[in-house]
């Protein structure tokens, strides 16, 4: 067994429709639906929208309050270009804006933006990850 790894990410949302408009606007397509989920497959795990009181009942705390913010989700890319042209299409998909890409401490650029479910997202370049061709990464040795 590989202890150090994460297979699937499940984002609870108060609109299981409109989180999948949203989403679709980016241009994902759903790998499997279930009734009242929607998974999509990334690069070797799957990220699962599913109703956030039905996610409070499945996790055994139903009608807890579940919180967005504490965590960042990110996409890293290539260039600042491909960031910034992300940037735009989650924003004309109806993301909320947070931060907009630019040059930060770290030596890379990045930005942020939430969901309609208030889930932040990162868009970064950092030059010192370089991405896989299918825009996997592997942080260097």
């Amino acid at each position: 067994m590989t202890p150090q790894r994460v297979t699937l990410i499940t984002l609870g949302v108060d609109d299981l429709a409109r989180a999948k408009e949203f989403y679709a606007a980016l241009g994902w397509t759903p790998a499997e639906e279930q009734e009242g989920v929607a998974f999509y497959q990334m690069n070797g795990l799957a990220l699962g929208l599913f109703g956030r009181a039905a996610l409070a009942a499945d996790q055994g705390r139903p009608g807890a309050d579940l919180g967005t913010g504490a965590m960042t989700l990110a996409q890293n890319f290539a260039t600042e270009s491909e960031v910034d042209a992300a940037w735009a299409q989650a924003l004309e998909a109806g993301a909320t804006p947070l931060k907009a890409p630019g040059k930060v401490f770290w030596g890379g650029y990045s930005g942020y933006y939430s969901d309609p479910d208030g889930h932040v997202w990162e868009l970064a370049m950092n030059p010192f990850w370089p991405l896989g061709e299918d825009g996997s990464l592997t942080l260097p040795a």
